[in-house]
């Protein structure tokens, strides 16, 4: 059975094993679910390469009913080129865009991204893509992610760095950087570009 089908796996147990300890009716029931929780967590760390500690300190700090993580992400063309920024995490280059914030909607959380990251002011303008991160060539996480991607355009504001930023510079198709393949792949910058070349193309959801 291929890794990523295990992954997949391990992060439902983890999910199931949060919604019975958050509903468990007795101790019997949350000794049980905190067993499943640990077998999954042991899994994740195997495939991941992760320490346990790790793994569970990144459970642990979501309770409740588990649901999916979501990841924004500013779609920015200007002649022909698509804006990135390159992450100081790993000193390779993404979207500008981050984890949804509560209390913000997908745009806002564009345009808040995009003004801390790159320096600009923007406005989104069109629904381009939800996508699944495990349909994607992403390194394995412990987290399911749905990613949105938002065509935006520029009112304002320079380039310039951000905080959690080292560069920022628009890139053509044909020279694009080392990705941060965790925040963003090949084929959906790819992607991203037939919106460029289709203003007609329907926005894509998996």
């Amino acid at each position: 059975m291929p890794a990523n089908q295990w992954l997949e796996f391990a992060k439902r147990v983890q999910a199931l094993a949060q919604a019975g300890l958050t509903y468990a009716e007795n101790d019997y029931d949350r000794e049980r679910y905190e067993e499943l929780s640990d077998i999954s967590i042991n899994i994740l760390a195997q495939l991941t390469g992760e320490e346990v500690p790790k793994i569970k300190d990144l459970f642990t700090n979501e309770v409740g009913y588990q649901t999916p993580k979501v990841d924004v992400r500013a779609v920015i063309f200007q002649e022909g080129k698509i804006l990135m920024v390159r992450e100081k995490i790993d000193n390779c280059w993404s979207l500008p865009g981050g984890w949804a914030d509560v209390g913000y909607s997908p745009a806002e959380v564009a345009v808040k991204e995009t003004r801390e990251e790159a320096g600009l002011e923007v406005r989104p303008v069109k629904l381009l893509a939800v996508l699944d991160k495990k349909f994607h060539p992403h390194p394995p996480s412990p987290y399911h992610t749905y990613k949105i991607f938002l065509l935006c355009e520029v009112l304002g504001g320079t380039l310039q760095i951000g905080s959690e930023t080292l560069d920022v510079q628009y890139f053509n198709r044909a020279e694009l950087p080392e990705l941060s393949v965790e925040r963003g792949t090949v084929s959906q910058i790819n992607l991203m570009f037939e919106f460029l070349d289709n203003q007609q193309k329907q926005a894509v959801f998996e």
